[in-house]
């Protein structure tokens, strides 16, 4: 099995760090653009405005913290000095690499905060995870990100989605410092983390659409086959059927007998205000679709979806 290097936590340092505040103006950015998707598509679909109103809180939450991370790893971290490194995994021909991330302090002063966050916003299920979560011992919040961090395996249980969500900034810190080389890359897992894609992206390409994956941790996205189940690799189109609802005629529910698996997509080609990302989350009606007609999502998104 493919891992990530372990995250050097100790849970001295766990207890002991604090965070810093950083108010300085940044340019738009990614979690910008998602905090506005979300506040549209709450105020336009009702059964999806809680769980949004709670990603507006974690994406700002994850915003502050990826500036937080730049400013204690710089100039520590350079994209042009190559530390000590380990094959990428996934990405073997490629010959990409990550190293094992240094101990930033940020990093390990954060997850409480984030906790409280999440205790306070989140809908009661997972308010009560990050209640308890917040109550154990720095130890097991150590293990628990070292372990959501190196095993590319999807989350068990809803402590490891908190700190998956948690980890999510960094995991994409990390991958943009990491040289990738996508060119000829066809496999399914994430070239970068090795994670089953959260979603599929479709965007215009000539008379059609191309087709890229999406991971949900890295936010690495790289193209991939039109017509093939990600799963099981599956290229029959008789047993590979697309489902779509007139609440989100721009939402692909893309299904596999074979596997029973499915992937959303999101069209960009029919809806170019869309972002995949927030709009995978508010068209929580598909998924309960796609599970009363007996199929399992690939990878759920980072809240548990």
């Amino acid at each position: 099995m493919k891992t990530l290097a372990p995250l050097n936590f100790s849970a001295a340092a766990f207890a002991s760090c604090e965070s810093k505040p950083h108010n300085r103006p940044v340019a738009d950015t990614g979690w910008q653009q998602r905090i506005r998707r979300a506040e549209q598509l709450g105020a336009q679909h009702p059964f999806a405005a809680e769980i949004l109103a709670f990603y507006i809180h974690e994406a700002r939450f994850q915003q502050d913290f990826y500036r937080r991370l730049e400013s204690a790893s710089a100039p520590a971290v350079s994209p042009k000095k190559e530390r000590a490194s380990q094959p990428l995994p996934g990405q073997q021909d490629a010959g990409a690499t990550i190293s094992g991330p240094p101990e930033l302090p940020e990093l390990l002063a954060s997850f409480p905060g984030f906790l409280a966050l999440v205790e306070n916003q989140a809908p009661a299920r997972l308010a009560q995870i990050a209640h308890d979560l917040s109550h154990s011992s720095s130890s097991h919040c150590s293990d628990l990100l070292n372990n959501c961090w190196s095993i590319p395996d999807s989350p068990a249980d809803l402590e490891e989605f908190l700190a998956l969500a948690f980890l999510q900034p960094y995991a994409e810190f990390v991958r943009s410092r990491v040289p990738l080389q996508l060119e000829g890359y066809t496999h399914a897992l994430c070239p970068f983390c090795s994670r089953k894609p959260a979603l599929g992206v479709l965007r215009q390409q000539g008379d059609g659409a191309r087709r890229s994956l999406l991971c949900g941790f890295c936010l690495c996205e790289w193209e991939f086959r039109r017509i093939v189940c990600p799963n099981c690799d599956e290229k029959d189109h008789a047993k590979l059927p697309v489902y779509t609802a007139a609440e989100f005629p721009y939402i692909r529910v893309e299904c596999c007998d074979s596997c029973h698996t499915y992937i959303k997509s999101i069209d960009l080609s029919k809806n170019g205000l869309a972002d995949p990302l927030v709009d995978e989350i508010a068209s929580v009606p598909l998924d309960l679709w796609a599970e009363e007609h007996g199929y399992a999502k690939l990878c759920p998104n980072l809240l548990g979806m």
